[in-house]
């Protein structure tokens, strides 16, 4: 498995990967497929170029198989914060450690940056692999937002979690 910061020449697998999740996993994404379809492999190519986001791809065998991001906040007030957010891995990579691998290098890349002292995310509530894989990092749950999702008549509660670096 190799762990690396994507860039646009992996727009393409990165956005056929993204709509598979998307589909597949439609409660633990704030986006959804239908706002995401129509978007072109260079939309994310951009994104891959920006000095405030940093999106990590698992790769097996030059296949991207997991990816995770890593934003900087930039308001000045919130400088000292970060998030994770987009964390994914396709499901025949699951429990191969590729989870674990992504958010170690979003980790090593966030205390490599100056004034980073906190790392948010959120999480679907009944995510419990999810949940033991950040908590094993040192993240904890710090709040619960009730119905904070809903897909067509379905509520999907978040946990809110933080590190301290």
């Amino acid at each position: 498995m190799n762990i690396r910061l994507l860039t646009p020449n992996d727009s393409d697998a990165y956005r056929k990967m993204r709509l598979v999740a998307l589909q597949k996993h439609p409660s633990a994404f704030a986006s959804s497929y239908k706002e995401e379809k129509d978007r072109s492999a260079a939309f994310y190519g951009e994104r891959f170029q920006s000095e405030e986001s940093f999106t990590f791809g698992a790769f097996e065998e030059e296949k991207l198989t997991g990816s995770v991001t890593l934003l900087r906040e930039t308001k000045l007030k919130l400088k000292h914060r970060a998030l994770i957010v987009a964390m994914y891995v396709s499901d025949e990579s699951r429990k191969k450690g590729v989870g674990k691998a992504l958010i170690s290098a979003a980790l090593e890349k966030a205390k490599g940056i100056e004034g980073i002292e906190q790392i948010y995310l959120a999480v679907e509530s009944t995510n419990e692999p999810a949940k033991r894989l950040y908590s094993s990092f040192g993240f904890e749950v710090f709040g619960k937002d009730k119905k904070a999702m809903k897909i067509e008549d379905i509520y999907y509660d978040e946990d809110h979690m933080v590190l301290f670096l």
